[in-house]
């Protein structure tokens, strides 16, 4: 004790020593515990040698490697007496508590609950709800075991208290399992919140979360309370097309244009709010004040906003609420590393250097004793069954009994034996003929035999045994598609089965088809069903006699077993194993002749067919048989059993033992001490220890001895593995091994960290079988041999093994004949071992533990858990209350690179909305803190919706199966990506931009060009252009109107396809002659004001037109509102109305009428519109004189159109643009007044207006006008009249194309015998001003192919707000006959979606992965030059570099109108230039992204063609991880995740990705979209979604032009509008 007093150490620290010196003389302290707690006292007093500040004195091994020495380790204890604190079994659920009681301490913090309309809140009433009759399965994969509830002082406890109390009420009270956790437990779930504290106090309590509920508010004076109707009433698909300048009223706020940043007052104002009130403009210094109120999203109200985001509305609470719960810090912060060009490398986990690793010496092979060769041992079963059935044939064998307990049948050995050979000579000589017998020794026949009839399956199994026919144990196929069953057919083909065997009462209760034949079960061969009772058969002639042999190699029976994916494989068991087995068994649990044993377990396979109905034969034993149906009637009728029959051993699982715990109160005369061995048959279970102390708590009083209780492990390939020997000696305790979780998860055997919580208690299950060589060997790769501190996969080496999967060759190999290895790389027997599928260890004196299954293995970022770890922590949370024992399944699935873990669980039916997310919120914590693993998601499911196993467990494999598809349904999701997701790739960080002179340098060292191309030169195209002549429009129609007056400029088409109007130039011409007399006489006005034309698509809207360009004013064409949606469209009308500053409205009677209606006065103010002019009575008069402009740079009419963002922007077009853009056009297309053109678009803004009204003017040619809105009716009539009119030229929008393909899908055969007939077709134009949208047109040309379209006549347009057309038409067919048609269309492109994120082109093949389809946006127009510009820099960019598309070209709009008359603030948009290069050209930009591309391709002059791809808007991309994504590829991933989203929609709100999807389906599959949804983002897009949106078929609005309203769909949102059927808040 030297080094004491050469330390300085202070007087308690002394005194302390001197008390810890006392209590090691008197025994009351061990060495090592002496040891550790010196060391912790001294330890900071000492030098700090190398040893890391521990007393060097101390050697290194404070936490030495379990070697088979260092059993002072496993406490060895005795079961009576006092207990040690640490083996209490109720520790999980303590430790559980714990575990949440720390995050409790940790502030609250509140979950955003998920919002489920009520529809889809299930209310059953108790009464007619029936307990599922599996409240636990009996597979292994089912009966999931967790905490008893024995004590009698249960107490019920309500919320608040629950942390403070162990789960029941008396603190000795043993409950439950036993893993447990630790304290440190970060991570994810611990910030997840305690949802009692904060989310659901106060008003908004569980009802408030489980409808949303439209909230109102009157938009002046004081709130009152207004009931608003939905306005959505008008019928489906045109409620959609209505949405199209914004949605409805909303507040009118001027904001800076999509680009900008500077102050800038002449940007398009936003539409996404506008007020129904008018608006007060006035104009001193240029400022400007709006009565702000209240936004709409359709027609119901929101709150005042900040900064546009309400503050009413649970929604917006709820998503802030998220927020802030996403803001805490949750993972390990990402290593840094650098993107090497645009490679996002996901995160690979890294080993943790501190994380603990073997140090033990490398274990050696355990053998298990001698197999002793008893003199009376039979030489084979059959042999056994012989002498017992002959010596003493009244000897009971077997006794069943019924749902009452009452028994039912005993079957003696005499009636075995003559039985089985009755069967043995049935199945050889009476199917089939005597030439062609069915079966021959070796076959493999099928045994169906239902749970409760062991008899007949045992007389069944012997007769194979003894006829020498491979038996194979099934179950009761149920119905046609029994979860499972499948698979079991395939089983069954695969061995060759014909013959099933079956008892009577089966074979009745079979499915039959009206013939009364039994139908073909899926997947299942063809058999031939034969009833094997004895009544049924034919009795053997008298010197017939069944050949008994001694036990060979061949094979005895084939025992089914389920794999983790779902797949059934037989083990074979040759008859040597069968017997070595069967004596191995007598051995070691000292079995003897005319043992009563009680058996609970499936007789078919496993434990229960080993003991049940082989050994006890061998043994002459009389087994009592307990079906299932009995133990759901009477969970005790196996203890009665045991009672009733004096039984010495009895075979049960540990659900057997809980459910014997739960009912035992109501029985006095129970006595168990007869019993020498209880087996229990899933002592590997990690948490069955729970239920053996549980058991022996209650039990021991009623004469239960603790050494009696039999753990073992068994495998269906190593049958059974260990088992714990029945000992006379009491003083012997059991061994318990108490490791750290945190150990286990690396693969480390670390005995009880100082940590209570985070621990597994182990029992051992016995050492190894008689006869066998046991070994523990790495779990994958090489059967290398584990160190002693190890866990690794059991291996058997032994006679009493199977021997193969039967028919699989490979895998046999890989399980059957393993030769493990030492360290060195040297055998260690030159015999094959057989692993078992467990996982474990051999401890101190050759015991062995289990600590897991391969199949529940879960490898998540590099570290292991086990499925049924997770199952009893789960359990453990709130025991009994919520979820059903052993209807919970644990599986991983693998997103992004990595294992998830899913849990599943069935709810109680009296479970409340709360009470599901209280729970779920509890079980993500307690794994989180105990097995520091975040939970992927959460499901809750109705009660008994989850497959089952034929004995009730769930079926693992079925369950995961219909989650990935999204069939499982749940009632309940919590995602919780953002918590598990730790391996995304880093976020990009910008880099200081590389200035514009070294961009351009670089592209020229590099042999890049300069990215521009241009169309063809407007000056040097010479043609008898005879309008050219004109400078205006409305002369080039007064030319027309003289020299060509009866030549048909328009046609427009009705519904039917018939002719409802035409105009001739003449005519044309004389009817916008009295417009403009109209206007001049009744509205008084002056030339240069505005005029809103308010009509439908039509031969008006034209004339009203010219009218205007007539008499000198400037035509605004407004789409007029919906008459059955009123409230919704008028608002957007009245809006465009008052931001023209239009003087006057012109229209028709109709609409005149509808203006003036009661439900516009609803809508809007209507006393404040401008004068409205009915143009349907015209004056007779004509105009003294037409207006003649005198500037070709005026006004000629204003474009208004609202962007996708929600912006309403109207563009000013001047007389001078209009006319190039109408040459551009012409030469474009070669339009000449003898062609036809057909056109279905709408005629209000951009290149559809265009080509509606002006350029059949202008060029002459023939325009027959398809209204879109005619197509609802007959969607045929676009391509009815293409055909009727033989037209070469279309155009028309997506929102028709998609009409087209969807609604004519199955009508091309009917449409061909109409004559339908677009063989003519040679350009099909699709007007957008969007990326192509790729998919639709090329099942569009592919669905009409038959009907003689080109596929290369479908092409798209370009266009946006600063120029309505840059790119328009495909190369002439024609021209590229001569270059073959093979070959894909030369105008896809393929690029990399991970570089475009990045701003990159990186061109790649087709289907390679993140590969997405571009198409060429069309040729561009004569007349326009492009240049790719970097929106920051403004400088030029090389060819396939992505980057702004910036036009330069005469019919460029020339600015915003706004109405603010300051020109000097005119927006960049239309007059930027390059910040290098060439410097002087004044471009517009036009806010989208993409790039040029040199093609193969030449043009006519033999150029080389450059091609426009469109990426999409600057002002759409959202910006996530500092990486820019374009919605729509998100939106195209998620629609093809389910069959039931039909639309998508995405928006970033803070950060947060928000996912709409509309379901076409039950409003029971919403749930199933969540997981779907989040794992198909992350996968394909490295993105975490914050909230999934389920809502209903037609609420993402869409604009006239088929392009989604994404910003309308975000207020409607917020504003908590939406009416969602189901809202997920990813955590």
């Amino acid at each position: 004790m030297a080094d004491r007093d050469t330390l300085p150490l202070p007087l308690e620290v002394r005194t302390r020593l001197a008390e810890l010196e006392l209590e090691l003389s008197e025994g009351d302290i061990t060495q090592k515990g002496y040891e550790k707690k010196r060391s912790k006292l001294i330890g900071a007093f000492l030098p700090q040698a190398p040893g890391k500040g521990m007393d060097p004195s101390v050697p290194h091994e404070r936490r030495t490697p379990v070697t088979p020495g260092s059993s002072s380790r496993y406490h060895r204890r005795r079961s009576s007496g006092s207990r040690d604190e640490r083996y209490r079994s109720d520790v999980h659920t303590e430790a559980v508590q714990a575990a949440l009681a720390k995050q409790k301490e940790r502030g609250k913090m509140a979950v955003p609950m998920p919002s489920k309309r009520r529809s889809l809140v299930v209310q059953s009433s108790m009464d007619a709800y029936t307990p599922p009759d599996t409240s636990s399965g009996s597979e292994g994969e089912g009966s999931m075991q967790g905490e008893g509830t024995p004590t009698s002082s249960q107490s019920s406890i309500n919320m608040e208290n629950w942390i403070s109390r162990a789960i029941h009420g008396s603190t000795t009270s043993s409950t439950t399992s036993s893993s447990s956790t630790q304290s440190g437990g970060s991570g994810a779930a611990s910030r997840l919140a305690d949802v009692m504290g904060q989310t659901h106090l106060g008003k908004s309590g569980p009802i408030a979360h489980l409808s949303l509920k439209r909230k109102t508010r009157k938009v002046l004076g004081p709130p009152v309370p207004v009931t608003v109707e939905n306005g959505n009433t008008g019928p489906g698909p045109v409620v959609r097309r209505s949405c199209e300048f914004g949605s409805g009223g909303s507040e009118l706020v001027w904001q800076q244009p999509p680009l900008e940043k500077q102050e800038n007052h002449s940007a398009p104002p936003d539409v996404t709010s506008y007020t129904t009130d008018s608006i007060q403009v006035e104009r001193p210094q240029g400022s400007t004040t709006t009565s702000r109120s209240t936004p709409k999203y359709g027609n119901a109200e929101l709150m005042e906003t900040g900064d546009g985001v309400p503050v009413g509305g649970r929604v917006s609470a709820k998503i802030q609420q998220l927020v802030n719960t996403l803001k805490r810090p949750k993972r390990p912060p990402l290593r840094e590393f650098f993107v090497d060009d645009f490679e996002e490398l996901l995160e690979v986990q890294q080993p943790d250097p501190n994380q603990p690793k073997a140090e033990g010496a490398q274990m050696l092979a355990m053998r298990g004793e001698q197999l002793g060769v008893v003199t009376n041992w039979p030489l084979s079963l059959e042999a056994a069954l012989q002498r017992w059935g002959t010596i003493s044939p009244k000897a009971p064998c077997l006794t069943t009994m019924d749902t009452n307990g009452k028994p039912l049948y005993i079957l003696t050995y005499g009636k075995l034996w003559t039985r089985s050979i009755k069967v043995a000579y049935n199945i050889l000589h009476k199917l089939g003929s005597k030439q062609e017998p069915m079966l021959r020794p070796g076959d493999r026949v099928a045994l169906v035999f239902p749970n409760n009839d062991p008899a007949a399956f045992m007389v069944a199994f012997y007769g194979c045994l003894l006829a020498e026919v491979v038996p194979v144990p099934i179950e009761v196929p149920l119905t046609r598609k029994d979860a499972g069953s499948q698979q079991i057919g395939f089983l069954l083909g695969s061995c060759g089965v014909t013959v099933a065997l079956t008892s009577d009462a089966c074979h009745k209760g079979l499915p039959k088809s009206p013939t009364g034949e039994i139908p073909q079960f899926k997947g299942w061969p063809k058999l031939l069903w034969f009833v094997s009772e004895s009544k049924h058969i034919s009795k053997p002639p008298r010197d017939w006699f069944p050949h008994i042999k001694d036990a060979n190699n061949e094979t005895a029976y084939i025992e089914y077993k389920t794999c983790k994916d779902g797949s059934v494989l037989g083990v074979t068991v040759m008859r040597i194993a069968l017997l070595t087995h069967c004596q191995a068994l007598t051995q070691s649990c000292g079995y003897t002749e005319a043992e009563t044993i009680v058996n609970v377990l499936d007789f078919k396979k496993d434990v229960g067919l080993w003991h049940g109905i082989l050994t006890s034969v061998m043994n002459m034993m009389h087994v009592i048989s307990i079906p299932y149906s009995l133990m759901k009637v009477n969970p005790l009728s196996w203890i009665q059993k045991v009672c009733q029959y004096k039984a010495k051993v009895a075979c049960v699982k540990s659900r057997d033992m809980h459910w014997a715990l739960v009912a035992h109160r109501d029985q006095r005369d129970i006595n168990l001490s007869s019993l020498r061995m209880l087996v229990v048959a899933d002592g590997a279970n990690p948490w069955s220890v729970s239920s053996c102390d549980a058991f022996l708590n209650v039990f021991q009083s009623k004469g239960l001895k603790p050494e009696v209780i039999c753990p073992c492990a068994s495998s269906p390939e190593a049958l059974t593995v260990a088992i714990r020997r029945p000992t006379d000696d009491s003083n012997q305790p059991p061994g318990r091994g108490v490791l750290s979780m945190q150990g286990l998860s690396h693969g480390v055997i670390r005995v009880d960290s100082e940590e209570k919580l985070s621990v597994l208690t182990l029992q051992d299950v016995g050492t190894v079988m008689p006869g066998a060589l046991m070994c523990v060997v790495k779990p994958d790769g090489v059967p290398q041999l584990c160190k002693t501190d190890e866990i690794g996969e059991l291996c058997v080496g032994s006679i009493a093994t199977g021997t193969s999967y039967y028919g699989l060759s490979g895998m046999t190999k890989n399980t059957f004949e393993v030769f493990p290895m030492n360290s060195v790389g040297a055998l260690i027997s030159e015999y094959p071992f057989t692993r078992t599928g467990l996982l474990g260890f051999v401890g101190p004196g050759g015991l062995c533990f289990i600590a897991g299954k391969m199949d529940g293995l879960m490898v998540v970022g590099g570290r292991r858990h086990n499925a049924d770890d997770i199952v009893a922590t789960a359990l453990a949370v709130e025991p009994m209350k919520f979820v059903y024992r052993g209807r919970i399944a644990v599986f991983s699935i693998s997103v992004l690179h990595d294992e998830r873990i899913v849990v599943v669980a069935e709810q109680r039916p009296d479970s409340t909305e709360e009470d599901s997310f209280q729970w779920m919120s509890r079980v993500l914590q307690a794994i989180d803190g105990i097995h520091q693993v975040g939970v992927y998601c959460l499901a809750l499911v109705p009660s008994n919706t989850l497959p089952k196993t034929p004995l009730g467990g769930i079926h693992l494999s079925e369950s995961k199966q219909l989650f990935l598809e999204g069939s499982l349904h749940p009632c309940n999701v919590l995602m919780c990506p953002h918590t598990c997701v730790t391996n995304l790739p880093k976020p990009r960080q910008k880099q200081p931009e590389i200035g514009p002179a070294s961009v351009m340098v670089g592209n020229l060292v590099s042999g890049k060009r300069i990215a521009q191309a241009s169309g063809r030169d407007l000056g040097q195209m010479e043609d008898n252009d005879q309008a050219r002549k004109f400078l205006f429009l409305s002369e080039v129609l007064q030319w027309r109107a003289q020299t060509t007056p009866d030549h048909v400029l328009y046609t427009l088409l009705n519904c039917r396809g018939t002719i409802a109007s035409s105009l001739t130039c003449v005519q044309l011409h004389k009817r916008a002659e009295k417009i403009a007399t109209m206007l001049a006489e009744r509205g008084h006005l002056q030339d240069g004001e505005h005029i809103a034309l308010v009509y439908p698509p039509g031969i008006d809207l034209i004339a009203a037109f010219y009218g205007c360009l007539y008499a000198g004013c400037v035509p605004i064409t407004v789409r007029p509102p919906h008459p059955q949606n009123i409230a919704t469209t008028l608002p957007t009308v009245k809006m465009i109305v008052e931001v023209s500053r239009s003087a006057c409205m012109m229209t028709t009677a109709g609409i005149c009428k509808l203006l003036r209606s009661k439900e516009a006065s609803a809508a809007v103010d209507v006393r404040s519109w401008p004068p409205v002019l009915d143009t349907d009575d015209l004056p007779r008069k004509k105009p003294p004189l037409l207006y003649k402009p005198s500037n070709p740079d005026t006004l000629a009419y204003l474009d208004f159109s609202v962007s996708t963002t929600g912006m309403l922007a109207g563009v000013k077009m001047s007389h001078t643009a209009t006319s190039a853009f109408c040459r551009s056009i012409k030469l474009q297309c070669e339009l000449y007044p003898s062609r036809e053109v057909a056109i279905c678009l709408d005629p209000y803004c951009g290149l559809g207006f265009v080509l509606w009204c002006l350029c059949s003017v202008y060029s002459g040619h023939q325009s027959i006008l398809i209204p879109p809105s005619e197509l609802e009716v007959n969607p045929a009539l676009w391509l009815l009249a293409v055909s009727q009119y033989k037209v070469r030229d279309t155009f028309c929008s997506y929102s028709v194309m998609e009409l087209c393909t969807k609604g004519l899908g199955l009508q091309t055969e009917s449409l061909k015998s109409r004559g339908l007939d677009l063989s003519r077709v040679r350009t099909c134009v699709v007007v957008a001003e969007e990326r192509p949208r790729i998919a639709l047109t090329q099942s569009f040309s592919k669905l009409f192919k038959d009907l003689g379209l080109h596929p290369r006549a479908v092409s798209t347009s370009f266009g946006c707000r600063v120029n309505l057309a840059v790119c328009l038409q495909p190369h002439r067919l024609g021209k590229l006959a001569d270059q073959g048609t093979s070959g894909p269309d030369p105008t896809t492109v393929y690029v990399d979606m991970r570089a475009l994120r990045h701003d990159r082109v990186r061109l790649v093949e087709r289907g390679s992965p993140h590969s997405l389809p571009l198409m060429e946006s069309g040729k561009i127009l004569p007349g326009v030059r492009i240049i790719i510009a970097n929106p920051e820099t403004k400088g030029p960019l090389g060819d396939s570099h992505l980057g702004e598309i910036w036009v330069c070209s005469g019919h460029n709009a020339s600015g915003y109108f706004t109405v603010y008359g300051d020109e000097a603030l005119q927006s960049d948009h239309f007059t930027s230039r390059l910040s290098f290069g060439d410097t002087q050209t004044i471009w517009a930009r036009t806010g989208y992204l993409g790039f040029l591309r040199r093609t193969e391709l030449t043009d006519a002059s033999g150029e080389r063609h450059d091609a426009l791809y469109v990426v999409g808007a600057l002002d759409e991309a959202m910006e996530l991880r500092g990486m820019r994504y374009h919605p729509i590829d998100i939106e195209t991933s998620v629609i093809r995740t389910h069959k039931s989203i039909t639309e998508c929609a995405v928006f970033t709100w803070t950060n947060l990705l928000v996912v709409v999807v509309e379901l076409d389906g039950s409003e029971q599959e919403a749930l199933d979209l969540v997981p779907l949804v989040t794992n198909v983002v992350l996968e394909e897009h490295y993105l975490i979604v914050g909230v999934v949106v389920v809502v209903d078929i037609g609420v993402i609005p869409i604009n006239s032009r088929g392009e989604k309203q994404r910003m309308h769909l975000r207020d409607g949102f917020l504003a908590d509008q939406l009416d969602p059927i189901y809202v997920a808040y990813n955590m």
